[in-house]
């Protein structure tokens, strides 16, 4: 065989070999397509006028008994009271594919094994919700959730409602919930991530669980606007992300704007991890670590607007054990939702047990810059390394009798008119200047080396 053959041979072996792949490929496809659930035959049409709600439910329950997914073509479906199968995948064409809630509720789970959806939008158009169900997307039990490029709109109650269930929710957009945008109870290791939530009337993102334990939810990346408190309170309601009695649960890189309370809150959440957020104009306390919790790392946070900058507190509960660093808080008010029951707004980081805060930066406090203790409850705080700019008072600590112990070390504070370091009983301030008079007569209390103009 000559040169020109042999490449000629080698040629034709060489199409063969990418012509088979290819007809593989197709062959293959072909067969996904036959093998899976076509909406039509089973009665279900997008934009018809009637509600679908029984053929949707068949043609799941067949889809999940086969494990094949179900594309939905754009359009309208008007559905109510769909029960999911124990296995669900459903996808549609991104913002174009919409099931329009029909009366009582949308879709309803429970104990289920999977549940993938896709390309949806869920509309409540925001009628009441009936039937004992939360949520537009009501979810008890699940093995798996896989939620992605979705949109939950407009629910009279909550947007997703999940209880007992593991997964993710991503790249999704909740907004116009009369309730709560996504509302998870019970969960086990958890993802949200780089979901937009907007305009909820009592909460963004909710955490919860029944009794303390471990929750291991991560809340990434979230963009989360304008959370309204509706149904008043001090706290309970208005916080755009908020875990209660759940434990290790990450709070990072989300971008949070305009809550009734606190951008971020920990309700007895131990060992909660917040991390490099932006938090914009929050009605109360922009992060809050409070009640019976242990452990805390709140760290290169954004506070810029609040009544509170940052609060790590509540050791008549139990609340202890945090680092605070590298955060900058700037541009509090004096005002809140509520009358305070302290000694007013405007603290930029309050502090009282087994804790340390380093490294940060506030700015514009009305009232102080740092609280270090509240009457008795302060035992084993450090403040070092801080720069405090106009505060009202730089540096307020307790020293009311069974105060414990703290260090206020390396700081540099500016233009604090009522005094850079200065002790206090309660709201009353009773020293002078420490800063200036050192800590004598306060056996537990070290000021030393702090810089003041």
């Amino acid at each position: 065989m000559n040169r020109r053959r042999l490449l000629k041979a080698t040629a034709g072996f060489a199409v063969i070999g990418l012509a088979m792949p290819r007809m593989a490929l197709a062959a293959a496809t072909e067969r996904a397509i036959r093998g899976s659930i076509n909406a039509r035959d089973f009665g279900v049409f997008p934009d018809a006028a009637e509600n679908q709600s029984s053929a949707f439910g068949k043609m799941l329950e067949r889809a999940g008994a086969d494990d094949l997914p179900v594309f939905l073509p754009p359009g309208r479906y008007v559905l109510a009271n769909v029960t999911l199968p124990p296995r669900v995948r459903l996808s549609g064409v991104p913002g174009a594919t919409r099931l329009i809630q029909g009366g009582g509720a949308l879709l309803i789970g429970q104990t289920l094994s999977l549940l993938a959806l896709s390309g949806l939008t869920l509309d409540g158009a925001y009628t009441p919700l009936s039937g004992g169900a939360k949520a537009l997307l009501d979810i008890r039990g699940a093995e798996k959730i896989a939620i992605d490029g979705c949109a939950i709109l407009n629910s009279g109650a909550s947007g997703i409602a999940l209880e007992q269930v593991g997964g993710r929710i991503e790249r999704t957009d909740i907004a116009n919930a009369a309730e709560y945008g996504i509302y998870s109870v019970d969960a086990h290791g958890f993802d949200f991530s780089d979901n937009r939530v907007a305009d909820c009337g009592n909460g963004g993102i909710l955490v919860h669980r029944r009794q303390p334990g471990e929750d291991g939810t991560g809340v990434f990346r979230n963009r989360i606007a304008r959370i309204r408190a509706d149904r008043g309170g001090t706290g309970q309601y208005g916080n755009a992300i908020n875990a209660y009695r759940a434990d290790n649960v990450r709070v990072g890189g989300n971008h949070i704007s305009d809550s009734a309370f606190s951008a971020i809150r920990g309700n007895s959440a131990g060992n909660m991890l917040v991390d490099a957020n932006t938090c914009l104009r929050s009605g109360e306390t922009a992060v809050y670590a409070e009640f019976a919790f242990q452990g805390a790392v709140i760290s290169a946070n954004i506070v810029d607007g609040a009544a509170h900058g940052i609060s790590m507190a509540n050791f008549d509960k139990g609340g202890r054990l945090c680092t605070c660093s590298g955060n900058i808080v700037r541009n509090l008010s004096p005002n809140g939702p509520y009358p305070s029951p302290l000694a007013g707004f405007g603290v930029g980081i309050n502090v009282e047990a087994d804790s340390a805060v380093t490294g940060n930066v506030i700015e514009n406090a009305p009232l102080c810059g740092i609280r270090i203790g509240w009457g008795p409850f302060l035992r084993n705080v450090t403040a070092t390394g801080n720069v405090i700019r106009k505060a009202a008072t730089g540096i307020a600590v307790s020293v009311v009798e069974g105060s414990g112990s703290a260090v206020i070390s390396g700081n540099v504070i500016s233009e604090s008119p009522r005094g850079a370091i200065v002790g206090h009983r309660w709201a009353e301030a009773v020293t002078k200047d420490l800063a200036m008079t050192g800590s004598a007569g306060h056996a537990r209390l070290t000021v030393e080396n702090n810089q003041v103009s």
